[in-house]
């Protein structure tokens, strides 16, 4: 029993340890809102295979990590992330939601869940999230720096 509990508080240290890392390393991310210059670095942050499709009004930039994650991160002509969407395993949404995080935590505090899944508001932050801890599909985009002629419907 004593060594079981050496073990567990040994993996718990180590947890530990990694988390504070995983905290306080720099952001390399194209959050939202963000400049797109930055996709490249996520793809080796993340350990992830980029495609990109160009579509009319705006570019998806789709990352497949090794977890099976899959993100998309929706570029304007201008060169500004506008919304990202993700499937698979629940993804640091601080990463994604990068100044907007904090947002979304304090409408997140004040919206009663239904069941799986949230859709929150915050004016121009629109984020809707479902799913079970195995696998989550959910989008976050910024009203105001949606290209014109792109219907949210797109944004999946």
């Amino acid at each position: 029993m004593l060594k079981l509990y050496q073990f567990c508080g040994i993996r718990m240290r180590s947890c530990v340890a990694i988390s504070v890392l995983f905290l306080y390393s720099p952001q390399s991310f194209a959050a939202l809102g963000d400049d797109a210059s930055s996709i490249n670095a996520d793809e080796a942050h993340l350990k992830a295979s980029v495609r990109v499709t160009a579509r009319q009004y705006y570019s998806i930039h789709e990352m497949h990590t090794a977890s099976e994650t899959v993100i998309r991160q929706y570029v304007s002509p201008a060169g500004r992330v506008f919304a990202i969407a993700w499937q698979g395993f629940s993804p640091d949404l601080q990463l994604l939601l990068g100044d907007y995080f904090n947002e979304y935590l304090a409408a997140a505090s004040q919206t009663a869940r239904r069941g799986r899944g949230v859709h929150l508001e915050t004016g121009d932050l629109v984020v809707d999230s479902g799913g079970h801890m195995r696998y989550v599909v959910g989008r976050a985009f910024l009203r105001s720096q949606i290209p014109s002629g792109v219907s949210t419907d797109e944004l999946r």
